[in-house]
């Protein structure tokens, strides 16, 4: 028995070495969007099942095990590990792929005392504790996938269902090559349960995008040590809660914010990432002379010129912002800070990502979380993400979960709603006050619909 904690005993972990795959490069080099995110937190996202009964969870985790071995064939940079090359003044880093080598891990836990019930969406109150427990690599950073493996699963045996838990390294690939990985992976283990050959529906591209004014990678960050970056964060003590937000009540603000701006161009995320931009700037109480900000983790792929496949693997995201002082975005409407958070988004286009990757070049700059604004919003995920698409051969998940990592005041995490249909799901994090002054927010909590059932939910997700 390897460890043990208040909930969860982990039984087994083992390794999936990396193998010698054709045309695989031996070094993969890093884009500067990529770099930037050297001190980021692994990615903690998560699947929970019911349990089938025609499975026993021995039956789950080696159909996990094996399918997730085939996958890594297709997905081989989580197979490898981050060299680091320091010289004194500078230091570069490359993904390196080794036959042989350890890969990446995949671990068998159970929870016997903990229920379905205990860690589905968590609607009606905080985020539960245990589900902390259900992932790995608790505060690691990139940086450490020289000494970790980039892609750690954890799947635990719960008394009547299970946890497929994700710890992902997020320079290695972002939110869109995620949530590839997983959907090609339940493909590939469906295709296993029905006994019939794959063939993967949406093959990865992995040829790396430079912009080539910049000579040939790797890029050499001036660096002396790892030390200048790398910083180890406590999470503050902060409260999570998750909302749900139905296809009606999206569709009421968007058409709200799109008559109040009189533009009519207004998206439904944009709609609802205004009332909570407004509510939370409210809940904080802040001077009305303060500046707050909007910020959201936006992909490149398909706003460059020309496009990047939608298939690209990798990270390629940046932070775009809109800025607005406290009275303004409290004394205007919501069409008014829709309009921000849509011109911002706009604004994202090929120019401006090559004016960030040269002013980055000219100085490069490893983001933190001490530095993130704090009174700013921040969203991340995303509702397009095909997470309940991922039904591994017994049937759909019945929620998602997260992980500790990257949270903080202000963050936030958007997900499509388990019914489908334009829902959506929205995790926030808060000072403890501020929630509390959220959840008795008018204009919040009258868009804050009644989420499926879990009942329901678990009935329709098991293939009968």
């Amino acid at each position: 028995m390897a460890s043990t904690n208040h909930h969860v005993i982990i039984t087994d972990t083992y390794q999936i070495k990396y193998l010698a795959i054709p045309l695989a490069p031996r070094l993969i080099q890093f884009t500067p969007w990529e770099l930037a995110l050297l001190n980021a937190q692994y990615i903690q996202k998560g699947l929970l099942f019911a349990k089938p009964p025609h499975l026993s969870f021995e039956e789950i985790f080696e159909l996990l095990k094996d399918s997730l071995e085939e996958t890594l064939h297709h997905f081989y940079p989580f197979s490898g590990r981050l060299k680091v090359t320091c010289d004194g003044e500078t230091t570069f880093v490359e993904l390196e792929l080794v036959p042989g080598s350890d890969g990446a891990e995949i671990i068998r836990a159970v929870a016997e005392r903990v229920t379905v019930a205990d860690v589905a969406s968590y609607y009606d109150r905080d985020s539960p504790e245990v589900l902390k427990e259900l992932f790995p690599l608790d505060g690691a950073v990139s940086f450490d996938g020289c000494c970790k493996p980039l892609l750690v699963v954890q799947v635990t045996d719960l008394s009547d269902g299970v946890f497929v838990g994700c710890a992902l390294n997020v320079m290695v690939a972002d939110g869109t090559s995620i949530w590839h990985f997983w959907n090609s992976w339940a493909e590939i283990a469906r295709a296993k349960v029905a006994g019939i050959e794959y063939v993967l529906s949406r093959p990865v591209v992995h040829e790396k995008f430079f912009f080539d004014v910049f000579g040939d990678p790797p890029i050499k960050l001036p660096i002396s040590s790892p030390t200048q970056f790398i910083e180890r964060l406590v999470s503050p003590p902060i409260r999570e809660r998750l909302f749900h937000f139905s296809p009606e009540s999206i569709a009421t603000l968007k058409a709200r914010a799109n008559q109040e701006c009189a533009e009519g161009t207004i998206s439904s995320f944009q709609a609802l990432a205004s009332v909570v931009w407004r509510s939370i700037t409210r809940a904080r109480h802040m001077p009305p002379d303060a500046q707050t900000t909007f910020q959201l983790a936006i992909q490149n792929r398909s706003r460059l010129q020309p496009p990047l496949s939608p298939y690209y693997f990798g990270s390629s995201i940046y932070v775009t912002k809109a800025v607005a002082g406290v009275s303004e975005i409290l004394d205007h409407d919501l069409g008014w800070a829709a309009l921000l958070v849509n011109r911002a988004i706009a604004a994202h286009d090929d120019s401006s990502i090559r004016n960030k990757v040269h002013e980055w070049m000219a100085d490069p700059i490893i983001l933190k979380l001490s530095s993130f604004n704090q009174n700013a919003v921040y969203i991340g995920s995303g509702p397009r993400f095909e997470m309940y698409e991922c039904d591994f051969g017994w049937g759909k998940p019945v929620s998602t979960g997260s992980g500790t990592a990257n949270k903080q005041d202000g963050k936030l995490s958007l997900y499509p709603g388990w019914e489908g249909r334009g829902s959506m799901d929205l995790e926030v994090c808060l000072f403890p006050d501020a929630m509390a002054e959220l959840l008795k927010d008018n204009e919040f909590m009258s868009a804050v619909s009644e989420p499926v059932d879990l009942e329901v939910r678990l009935d329709a997700c098991l293939i009968k």
